[in-house]
């Protein structure tokens, strides 16, 4: 997709029409959860986030989530809470944020099964409930936001697989490391990888799931990999965010691996990008988080105060009890070539953060500077 096609679905997914400026007086066929009673000028909404160990939360989701909510609603009041990756820790904070009285939920679940018992809470009080990023399973959740998760996992091994074939070592072994296996999300990028790389020629190696997305756990994976199949014999590895590549590239420096070999990555985190740039991570996943979290505020706005969002959802996803309505954002493969046409241009990141000490170099000679 082109970076002005992209632009264009994005805009056009993130306008609400009218919803956002007049009361809708009419239920759409009950789909969504009537929202608690509260002042149509205000009213408080939470945002739940699952961990911190990925930046793209405190950096990006919440600020922009905070921001859009306050442009819409001044008077409105961002409950916010991050589980630090503690399913039991974020039941008591949904709890928490329905005693303070939130009117709508924006759920981003640690652990997408069990969060089906706070929609269930949230339910008993009225109170819609958002499923942001990650699909909360088995739940009579109202909306779902996030980008076409399997699509992810395509563009990974797609890309992996390109530059094998490129450099002539599409029969080689790879090893793949995989997301939390309690987060809904890396199942479909998992699915999706498997989808391109089954059958491709390649062989998987080794192949692991990293409880809490750990880069910690990722470099401990890759190590017993390293150590099982011989470092000269690994022609790439699958990392399904740039957590977990982070993690694997260091456990193969560690062991001596050199040249390094490609490696994927997800969420164009900071650290990721400036591995893309040096050459040490082929390829990240850039998702417009701003978008996603513009989204996510102004369809929270519109449930606070008791408006049917129009033009909005482009998809439904069955989360095992029913089709969700959903809003899907379109990924983009990210490679050192056109960093500086998509997270650059874009202002995800700034030349002058991804540029900064050992990589003033690397970013020269990639022409980001």
């Amino acid at each position: 997709m082109s970076r002005v096609g992209a632009t264009a679905v994005l805009a056009a997914m993130v306008v609400l029409v009218s919803a956002c400026k007049r009361e809708n007086k009419e239920a759409a066929g009950g789909e969504a959860a009537a929202p608690a009673a509260g002042k149509r000028s205000g009213g408080k909404i939470a945002l739940l986030l699952p961990e911190s160990k990925t930046s793209r939360y405190e950096s990006h989701d919440r600020p922009h989530f905070e921001r859009k909510v306050k442009e819409l609603c001044p008077d409105c009041e961002v409950i916010y809470s991050n589980a630090d990756q503690d399913a039991s820790k974020q039941q008591s904070q949904t709890e928490a944020a329905l005693t303070n009285g939130a009117q709508v939920l924006v759920l981003d679940p640690v652990d997408s099964a069990s969060a089906a018992a706070m929609v269930a809470r949230a339910r008993q009080s009225k109170v819609p409930v958002i499923s942001y990023d990650r699909l909360i399973t088995n739940s009579d959740v109202d909306y779902y936001i996030s980008f076409d998760n399997e699509k992810v996992g395509k563009l990974q091994g797609q890309a992996l697989l390109d530059k094998l074939k490129a450099d002539g070592k599409d029969k080689g072994t790879i090893v793949m490391i995989n997301g939390a296996p309690t987060d809904n999300n890396a199942k479909l990028f998992k699915a999706g990888a498997h989808s391109v790389l089954d059958g491709s020629g390649l062989v998987v190696g080794a192949e692991y799931d990293t409880p809490d997305w750990s880069p910690d756990k990722a470099q401990q994976q890759m190590e017993q990999a390293v150590t099982s199949l011989g470092k000269d014999k690994i022609a790439g590895v699958y990392a399904a965010n740039d957590g977990t590549a982070g993690g694997a590239i260091a456990a193969m420096k560690a062991a001596g691996v050199n040249p390094l070999p490609p490696v994927t990555g997800q969420d164009a985190e900071l650290a990721g990008i400036q591995r893309v740039i040096a050459g040490e991570q082929f390829m990240t996943v850039y998702k417009a988080i701003k978008p996603e979290a513009e989204v996510a505020a102004e369809l929270a706005v519109a449930l606070l105060r008791g408006q049917v969002p129009e033009g909005k959802v482009n998809a439904k996803v069955n989360n095992g009890q029913k089709d969700v309505p959903s809003i899907l954002l379109p990924p983009v493969a990210v490679t050192k070539e056109n960093v500086k046409s998509t997270i650059v241009a874009d202002g995800f990141w700034k030349a002058e953060e991804i540029c900064s000490g050992s990589y003033k170099d690397a970013c020269a000679s990639a022409q980001i500077q």
